[in-house]
């Protein structure tokens, strides 16, 4: 197969361009807004309806600022000392999910201790909701024909003409299915009923960690970074204080709960 080299605009009016990663930005707040909304209306996991676009945009502003910082911090710190003014020009590329994640975290904090709601909880409540983002956010990356895999003599793989004539592993699409919408359905499957504080959050962590990690397998490491510590990528070695992390909150997330709402 050949990668079917897709315009990255979409839409050209004149000088503005709107470009297919914008949209798939754009589709991924829009469906995880409207997943969370539903989840909220859930007796267990209650959110009055005025605070729900102050969620939304409190955790995609989260993501926007995580990842960028994220992946300056992580995937591009030289440049980023070099030319401090670089963190500022998001439409040159670099965003980082693990950066996301923190700045979400982050932002999720601030949300909870401003409307008194428990911080736990409300992870519970939209965990479950961004892997639709995550696959939205890698159809981009495969639109865009970046992120590409290592090469590979599967029938799966693809030449990517703007790389090189080997065929590679579409990592991008194996990402989008995996920490997408495998995910997904394992997430929203696992939260269909009231389960103790933290569980869907620690599933949700967990879940990323094991998935994210067995894709860089066939994903190609960042050129100017390679393999980082004993053999793994960067995504693999920040993947495994996440899934420490995931299996901490899943144990011991019900006792932080039940400590919180006793206060």
């Amino acid at each position: 197969m050949n990668y079917p080299q897709i315009d990255p605009v979409a839409i050209q009016l004149g000088p503005i361009a709107i470009h297919w990663y914008g949209l798939m930005y754009l589709a991924a707040f829009v469906g995880c807004g409207l997943l969370i909304s539903r989840r909220a209306r859930r007796a267990d996991l209650p959110l009055a309806p005025g605070l729900i676009s102050d969620l939304i945009n409190s955790g995609a502003l989260g993501v926007i600022l995580g990842g960028r910082l994220g992946y300056m911090l992580f995937y591009d710190l030289q440049a980023w000392i070099q030319d401090p003014l670089k963190v500022l020009r998001i439409w040159d590329g670099g965003m980082s999910f693990h950066g996301g994640l923190i700045g979400v975290v982050l932002a999720l904090v601030l949300f909870a201790r401003k409307h008194n709601e428990s911080i736990i909880r409300v992870g519970d409540l939209i965990a479950p909701t961004v892997p639709l983002g995550l696959m939205f956010g890698r159809i981009g990356n495969f639109i865009g024909g970046e992120l590409w895999g290592r090469p590979t003599d599967s029938p799966l793989g693809m030449i990517f003409p703007h790389v090189d004539e080997q065929l590679r592993h579409p990592s991008q699409l194996y990402q989008a299915a995996g920490e997408g919408l495998v995910l997904l359905i394992l997430c929203m499957w696992f939260a269909r009923k009231p389960r103790p504080a933290g569980q869907v959050a620690g599933v949700f962590l967990m879940g990323y960690a094991i998935f994210r990690s067995l894709a860089e397998f066939a994903r190609e490491p960042d050129a100017h970074i390679g393999l980082v510590s004993v053999g793994l990528t960067m995504g693999q070695l920040l993947s495994v204080p996440m899934l420490l992390a995931g299996m901490l909150i899943f144990l011991k997330g019900p006792g932080w709960a039940k400590g919180l709402a006793s206060r």
